[in-house]
């Protein structure tokens, strides 16, 4: 039975009213239900729906209705809580569903710490180089932890850099220290004067952890990764840093760090070394020096180098470390017992294994293998830290599977004396990495000793008493555990040769005059004396961990929620990548798009007649039957059921036929040429169809000159624009044309200068409306304006009446205004015809299109999507048509799903939201759009102007999509509209024309 509750005077929103329909949809007992104001065109809803009843009929248009099929009467009074309870709850639950999104944008990034001034990259490397080029342009120092750059990026970063002034530390760079702040895998080192410039991690970890050990600081360790002294690179960020730090008063002596470097380069740092005002330490892993120089000094461990700048800056000599080896530990020279390494990274490895080469005398090279930096005679030095062993697997520095898996091999063959293997403590590293291993090292001398065998246990533990893990903890673990534990690497390493009965020479080195060379210094750049004075402001992208480490040391830093640039297609971010940095007499597209965006807050579209199209339109005035539609072009064949029931309604209005057999057989012969709107300055809703009789809104826009043209909006129900062609909908089209439309053009024309759009959208978006779904302020307005002037008109009564009574009842009238509106802007401000803006974006019921600026007229099409929202009772999204019209003209002016904020009832079409959804929706619409439209203000926005200029570069490497409010038709033609929701672009169309672009502009791939 059909049970009816009406509230006199209580006005929803009609979004609003969807939900809470679907929600008194689950009550048990509900056959059916409905809640919506009692408008004329809802009551026909409610009668499709089968809920027509008398108290409904008899409810206004200000009354809200709740028709219900129920089993049981009673049930309305708990259909009648639940409604109280759901408007009760709305503002609660809309603010209990607020959350801190964090930023997912470099806009928003800096928008959060404007003063950033490094950029902490630790992102898969493909796309690590897109990010980096970003921040350099953003004037930020990189630090790159990221590894698998190519060295061509690599080299264009750095050459990059160095002409701003700026840094970048990497790719694959684990360590750095800046002004004292652990930047990565670094530990906890105190201040100090000296400073360090290394290509490596551990190595920079080594170092520093023996200076601080020693009592002395580091202020300043520079990471470089790997292949900066590789001949193609060129040592760029080693020679720019050696300018900064000589001019750091705070900096008493260098060390610069690396494995061997390219003949050339070795040289070139050499030379520029040679002129240094301050004393210098290098240390060129593999080589062994036999001299130093005054003031220049070349070392062969990373232990040497630490004691000595020690020694510099205090005056006196620091005495070496020792070995304390006891008898049981060592094995005679003749029983040929191995090593067997295992290391946490690539430098300390390097070391042991240039050690034992040493005491091997090998005046060969040895064998090697992927991730092993010494494989001959037995003796294995393997780096666990290599990509071959961390590609899918955790760090060894923080996982100890893989370590305790080559340990167990390596007591498995008889030969094998000694396991070295290094602990590294610090931020990032693992916990208790001693405590972890030492249960498998207890288990493998048991192993041994029930074989009647013996294996020694050397390792150090690199560290400081600084260090979360606790460096005096993990030592004592690891003797108590039968260890033999050395301050530094090469006292380990020294300690493992000697278990096996050999040692390495390390003569002491005279000291000889400098050889001054003639090379001459750079200038440093007051970015890098700044970095090197200041505890950074991070921007960071990528672990999160690593923010965390800034944080705690007093850095401002910012959380960058990084996901891959255009969805992770490689060609997408090489087209990008061209675009950002396309030059053309040094202009950019960026400077293009400006321009663009310019014109468009400079238009002003003044709404000056209303005409029928044949009048306005030269296409739609010859003998050859003509019908606009929506969207990129499409035949009749093609269009969905709904457009082709526009169609016929069309032909009927224009009696080429007289009933829809005929009028369907017209369509379908191939006589009726059709265009769409876009080609001809119009648009048109939904189907968008129009013909030479429909009446037609001129738009001007007054700055360009130019015009455009839409339809009148018919009301919502069985309406030609959603695919109706009764005879009810082609008697108001009639009356459209006979009437209304004469009327509003001869009101329009008492105007002398017609009537500015920008001021009715001004007023209306500070009341509510987004100018898509929401039309109700403007539609006021615009009766506000034009109802004295249709009152003095010489019209009869009833004309006067009907049209008076249409336009109070039409809510969403003003919406094909705006649509004229927006092609007006947009046409006049792609006369630009440079640039990635988007200029419109429309859709047939088969293919999405847009167009960008700097492709003219040209489609750039995609499947399009059916959207997404709420339906009126009996319907769901089986039933709902793909997406029409050119209604989303007003998305791309910046309106519409773009301005969510400005009405966020509209946002309940996305699902259970209200204001944090319409706010966290316009947000996002911000990371794909330039700017603010200043004409536009939303004051529940801050006060910021509606989304600016879609560039079709964001939305591609954001992968976010415009949304779009649109209405829902049915799939069969004459049904009418069914709900309202949101739908989005296909991303293809956007890919498809920045692609057409960057060729246009000489892209090649």
């Amino acid at each position: 039975m059909l049970k009816t509750v009406v509230k006199k005077g209580s006005y929803h929103d009609s979004v609003i009213l969807m939900l809470l329909t679907n929600a008194l949809t689950a009550t048990e007992g509900v056959q059916k239900v409905q809640v919506m104001m009692a408008t004329p065109a809802n009551k026909d809803i409610f009668a499709r729906a089968g809920l027509q009843t008398e108290e409904l009929d008899e409810a206004t248009a200000n009354d809200m209705v709740i028709v219900a099929d129920v089993d049981d009467p009673a049930l309305m009074a708990a259909l009648e809580e639940k409604t109280e309870a759901f408007f009760e709850n709305q503002a609660t639950d809309d603010r209990a569903r607020a959350e801190d999104a964090g930023v997912s944008s470099w806009e928003g990034a800096k928008e959060k710490l404007p003063d950033a001034d490094l950029a902490v990259i630790s992102i898969p490397g493909a796309y690590a180089a897109l990010e980096a080029d970003r921040a350099l342009d953003e004037g930020l120092n990189v630090f790159m932890f990221s590894d698998n750059v190519t060295i061509d990026q690599e080299v264009a970063l750095k050459e990059k850099a160095h002409k701003k002034g700026l840094c970048v530390m990497g790719p694959d760079c684990g360590t750095g220290i800046i002004d004292g702040v652990p930047i990565a895998f670094t530990n906890s080192v105190s201040k100090g004067s000296i400073g360090i410039i290394g290509a490596s991690g551990t190595g920079i970890q080594e170092l520093t952890c023996i200076i601080d050990r020693l009592g002395e600081g580091v202020t300043n360790a520079i990471g470089t990764g790997g292949r900066d002294l590789a001949s193609e690179v060129g040592g760029i960020t080693v020679m720019d840093t050696i300018d900064a730090m000589e001019k750091d008063d705070a900096v008493k002596v260098m060390i610069v760090l690396s494995k061997p470097p390219a003949k050339a380069v070795r040289e070139k740092i050499s030379a520029r070394l040679s002129v240094c005002k301050k004393p210098v330490i290098t240390l060129f892993l593999g080589e062994k020096p036999t001299y130093h120089e005054k003031d220049f000094y070349h070392c062969y461990t990373l232990d040497e180098a630490a004691r000595l700048a020690v020694s510099l800056v205090r005056g006196e000599t620091m005495p070496e470390g020792e070995v304390a080896l006891a008898k049981e530990d060592c094995f005679p020279k003749e029983a040929g017992k191995t090593i067997k390494a295992y290391y946490s990274g690539g430098t300390l490895a390097n070391e042991a294994a240039m050690l034992i080469k040493d005491a091997l005398d090998l005046k060969i090279p040895p064998e090697k293998a992927e991730g092993y930096m010494l494989q001959t005679l037995g003796h294995v030095v393997v780096d666990l830290g290599d990509d071959v062993y961390t590609q899918g697997h955790p760090h060894p520095m923080i996982d100890p599977a893989k370590r305790i898996e080559c340990m167990e091999e390596a007591l498995d063959d008889p030969d094998t004396g000694v396991i070295l293997f290094d602990i590294m403590l610090g931020y990032g590293s693992h916990g208790d990495m001693a405590g972890a291993l030492i249960p498998t090292i207890l288990a493998l001398k048991e192993k041994a000793a029930s074989e009647n065998r013996k294996v020694t246990f050397v390792t150090t533990v690199c560290g400081t008493r600084r260090d979360y893990q606790g460096y005096d903890e993990a030592v004592q673990k690891l003797k108590n555990a039968g260890v033999i534990v050395c301050e530094t690497n090469k006292l380990a390493c020294r300690a493992a040769i000697q278990s096996i009965g050999l040692d390495f020479d390390e003569p002491e080195k005279p000291v000889r005059d400098k050889t001054v060379t003639d090379a001459m210094p750079g200038e440093a750049s007051e970015q890098m004396l700044a970095m090197l004075h200041n505890k950074p402001r991070v921007i960071n992208i990528g672990l999160k961990s690593f923010a965390d480490v800034c944080e705690e040391f007093g850095c401002k830093t910012v959380q960058f929620n990084w996901a891959p640039p255009a969805g992770g297609d490689l060609e997408m971010i090489s087209v990008l990548n061209f675009l950002r940095n396309y030059r053309e007499n040094e202009t950019t597209i960026d400077d293009a798009n400006q321009r663009m965006i310019a014109k468009i807050v400079a238009a002003q579209p003044v709404l000056k007649d209303n005409q029928l199209a044949k009048v306005l339109i030269p296409e739609l005035n010859t003998r050859e039957k003509t019908i606009l539609h929506a969207g990129p072009p499409i035949n009749y064949a093609q269009m969905p059921p709904t457009v082709q029931g526009s169609c016929v309604g069309a032909v009927l209005f224009e009696e080429w036929a007289d009933n829809e057999t005929d009028a369907r057989k017209l369509l379908e012969s191939g006589e009726i040429r059709f265009i769409p709107c876009h080609h001809v300055n119009a648009v048109g809703p939904m189907g968008g169809i129009t013909t030479a009789n429909m009446p037609l809104w001129v738009v001007e826009n007054e700055a360009d000159g130019n015009k455009a043209y839409c339809t009148m909006n018919e009301g919502i129900g069985k309406v030609l624009r959603f695919g109706a062609y009764s005879e009810e909908v082609v008697d108001r089209l009639r009356w459209m044309r006979d009437v209304l439309g004469p009327t509003l053009s001869r009101a329009l024309r008492t105007r002398e200068n017609g009537l500015a759009v920008n001021s009715m959208i001004a007023k209306a978006i500070a009341m509510g409306d987004e100018f898509h779904q929401r039309n109700i302020a403007a539609s006021l307005v615009f009766l506000k304006e034009m109802a004295p002037i249709i009152t003095q008109l010489d019209i009869s009564e009833k004309d006067r009446y009907d049209v008076m009574k249409f336009l109070a009842d039409t809510d969403q009238f003003f919406l094909n205004i705006m649509m004229a509106s927006g092609k007006a802007i947009m046409d006049g401000a792609r006369t630009v015809a440079e640039g990635t803006v988007v200029t419109a974006m429309c859709r047939n019921g088969v293919d999405f299109g847009i167009r960008i600026a700097g492709m003219g007229d040209q489609w750039f099409t995609g499947p399009v999507n059916t959207p997404q929202g709420l339906y009126f009772t009996g319907y769901d999204g089986e039933d709902a048509c793909p997406d029409i019209g050119d209604s989303a003209i007003t998305e791309t002016v910046g309106v519409g799903g773009m301005a969510m904020i400005a009405a966020p009832a509209v946002t309940r079409f996305v699902g259970a939201g209200g204001y944090e959804d319409a706010l966290r929706t316009s947000n996002e619409m911000t990371e794909i759009t330039i700017g603010h439209n200043p004409n536009y203000i939303i004051p529940t926005w801050n006060f910021k102007g509606t989304c600016l200029g879609i560039d079709a570069r964001l939305v591609v490497e954001k992968d976010i999509t415009p949304v779009i409010n649109t209405g829902i038709a049915h799939k069969i033609a004459g049904f009418g509209q069914i709900g309202a929701g949101t739908v989005h672009p296909p991303i293809d169309c956007f890919k498809k024309a920045i692609l057409a672009y960057a060729q246009k502009l000489g892209y090649q791939g």
